[in-house]
């Protein structure tokens, strides 16, 4: 019977080019498709009726053979429903339905003779997904793109949530402005980068989050991101018409492709209800399933380390001050190190002290290996080897050592941008962990990449971040890539992927701070498409606490840096803060020890972008509870309902909350914490400071 049923469809294709109508499952969302006169493909999309993307184009336009642009036909049609439930390696949740009604319709184009392309949709609850694919045929083979011409027409000016459109960095705070507004503040927006390439007076970035004056949530961006540029976007803001622009080579082209193959994903999220929007898996659920047979090695991974005290000027990254090196050709063993050279034995022993004192997984350690002296921003190929380290970095005595007190080291490889160089090391830098019990890395792109002319998130460049984690696979490595494209959901597929930065984390608050809003925005845009390595947990907000040279203040307070452990999903969660600072507050560590990096379910409770976020989240197979609420610059009460609990059963909540004169800018330090019995019925009314929070734990 559906073999008939698919087959009329076909028959229905071939005689005729009417629009096309599919609906979600619930219906509340409609895609219609369908050609105009000169055969340019077009889609629209509504929820509940309202208009959420006006007619829009679609195509690619080509270099070397006819454009997919115009002069199409429809071929045929195909529809199929699609509903299974699956359980990730690690997430926000135990098991994700994946349920869509999907339209594939077969295009040809009368100009080119037996070439065809199809356009497959699928249609979720929670918004629509579509990409291009290039069947094998004999007319198509290889073509070079030279720009995507997917279009989205809003259907009016939203407020939006945007960063500048940029090739190389992502590290931008959020703009929260009309559409219309753009253009006046991109020169702002566009604050300094190490590498940064802007394109337009109106690029935006993905994943864009908007929201309608009639009140839908709309978030646009790409799943499923492979062997293509990065998508950006291009607004018309004359017709408030968003343009597909896709991040060139060296040459200026956007792609090369070879059929049979297909686009990423191009990704519609929407809803009335701005917590539908932090619930949507449909990104995830674009991607394919794991490529790995054997997941058993991949684990949620819970660090602190060698890092805030380099990143607030404390410490060094350097042995020593020289100013030139050149690897295989100095013996530093001859040089003398530098008293702020953090990455020394007897100093990351009590990082491992501390680790496996307090239950932590990891120790991560940077600045170990030779070159840190000259790394950055001299446009050098032969940077770091990846397995020499600096003469007081004992790499087998700290394995050792780690090993008798059940903590692992936690590699990290900074390339400078220097890819060629990397992927020459890769194999015997990997062999180098598995040798010396790592089996995690941070790596980083800081810098202009080379070969020089590349975009962080070019073709080319996609292909190694992707290369980087499925060589870590073969040696059982789990990475976290920092500078590194947007995630867009490929953590499903390739699950040792637990982590990347890719937005302006926790560091920029000691190279002048974050907005108060920025963490109420970021799970709406960044964290769309997988997991942030945030860094949160600093106690210490004045930075010249560990930098006398350094006035930088970290926008939040205390209570809210624990929140964040709730509110930022990540598998891999830092206890960034240094610790002698934990030592002095070590009631409010507590909730950093016991908050899970693993969960069975996720609730949202209350959202709105750029204003606050509560989250409660159930441990993956234990009856413990978290929950963590976050505001911007503004005090807020949050109401707290507790009837996720299981029903008819009393329970005890630890609540670290800001003290009644907390500020962030003032006292962000000011915390209290008190215990109160709860059930399924109870309704806190829980207050928030100034760019405050509350955390709470639930057993």
């Amino acid at each position: 019977m559906t073999k008939l049923f698919t087959f009329l469809f076909l028959l229905i294709g071939i005689i005729s080019t009417q629009a096309q109508t599919l609906q979600s499952p619930n219906k509340n969302l409609t895609m219609t498709f369908s050609l105009t006169p000169n055969g340019t493909p077009v889609y629209e999309l509504k929820y509940k009726n309202k208009p959420v993307i006006k007619s829009s184009k679609l195509g690619i336009e080509t270099i070397d053979v006819p454009s997919f642009t115009e002069g199409f036909s429809q071929k045929g049609i195909t529809t199929a429903t699609f509903d299974e439930t699956w359980q990730p390696v690690w997430g926000e949740q135990k098991n994700i339905q994946n349920n869509y009604n999907e339209l594939v319709v077969s295009i040809e184009q009368k100009a080119v003779a037996n070439r065809y392309i199809n356009i497959r949709f699928r249609l979720f609850d929670d918004g629509l997904g579509f990409r291009y694919e290039f069947p094998e045929q004999s007319n198509l083979n290889y073509f070079t793109i030279k720009e995507e011409k997917t279009q989205f027409a809003l259907a009016g000016n939203h407020k939006a949530f945007w960063l500048p459109g940029d090739f190389d960095t992502q590290e931008y705070n959020t703009v929260t402005s009309k559409l219309s507004e753009v253009r006046g503040k991109m020169k702002e927006a566009t604050t300094p980068n190490a590498s940064q390439h802007p394109f337009s007076a109106t690029g935006l970035q993905t994943p864009l989050m908007m929201k309608s004056d009639d009140g839908l949530y709309i978030n646009i961006h790409e799943a499923a991101l492979v062997d293509y540029s990065c998508l950006s976007l291009e607004l018309d803001d004359k017709n408030m018409i968003l343009n597909a622009f896709l991040t060139p080579d060296a040459i200026g082209n956007k792609g090369y492709m070879q059929a049979p193959t297909q686009t990423p994903w191009r990704t519609i999220v929407v809803s009335d209800d701005a917590r539908k929007i932090l619930a949507s898996k449909m990104i995830l659920n674009l991607n394919e399933p794991t490529k790995y047979e054997d997941v058993s090695w991949i684990k949620p991974v819970k660090y602190i380390g060698v890092w805030w005290e380099l990143i607030t000027g404390k410490s060094s990254w350097a042995y020593n001050d020289m100013t030139s090196v050149k690897l295989g050709e100095l013996d530093y063993s001859k040089t003398k190190a530098s008293p702020k050279h953090a990455a020394n034995t007897a100093h990351v022993k009590e990082y491992i002290d501390f680790a496996s004192k307090h239950g932590f997984d990891a120790v991560l350690v940077e600045g170990w290996n030779e070159g840190w002296e000259d790394w950055f921003g001299k446009s050098k190929d032969y940077v770091f080897d990846f397995v020499t380290p600096y003469p007081d970095f004992n790499v087998k005595e700290l394995h050792e050592y780690a090993a008798s007190k059940n903590v692992k080291m936690m590699m990290h490889h900074e390339t400078s941008g220097s890819v060629r160089n990397y992927e020459r090391h890769m194999d015997k830098a990997y062999q180098f962990m598995v040798d010396n019990g790592y089996n995690s890395v941070k790596s980083g792109y800081v810098g202009d990449i080379i070969p020089r002319g590349e975009f962080h998130y070019g073709q080319w460049m996609n292909n190694h971040y992707l290369y980087a984690v499925t060589k870590a696979a073969e040696y059982k490595i789990m990475v976290n890539a920092h500078e590194a494209v947007r995630p867009t959901g490929l953590s499903r597929t390739y699950p040792n992927l637990i982590g990347n930065e890719s937005a302006r984390g926790t560091e920029y608050e000691s190279f002048g701070g974050n907005n108060a809003d920025h963490t109420t925005i970021l799970p709406f845009t960044r964290l769309m498409g997988g997991p942030m390595d945030y860094t949160p947990g600093i106690f210490q907000t004045q930075i010249n606490a560990y930098n006398p040279d350094n006035n930088s203040f970290v926008h939040t307070t205390l209570a809210k840096q624990l929140a964040l452990y709730v509110t930022m999903y990540s598998p891999l969660q830092m206890a960034a803060d240094l610790p002698e600072t934990y030592n002095k507050h070590l009631d409010a560590f507590q909730f950093i020890k016991d908050v899970a990096i693993d969960w069975d379910e996720t609730f949202i409770l209350e959202a709105e972008p750029g204003d606050f976020i509560t989250i409660a989240r159930k441990a993956k197979g234990k009856n413990e509870w978290f929950i963590g609420g976050i505001t911007d610059e503004n005090k807020r009460t949050a109401t707290v309902d507790f009837s996720f609990l299981p029903k008819g059963k009393t329970f005890e909540a630890i609540i670290y909350a800001d003290g009644k004169d907390a500020d962030y800018i003032t006292n962000p330090q000011s915390y209290q914490i008190k215990k109160m019995k709860v059930t399924s019925k109870t309704k806190l009314k829980q207050p928030m400071a100034t760019s405050g929070g509350f955390a709470i734990s639930v057993k």
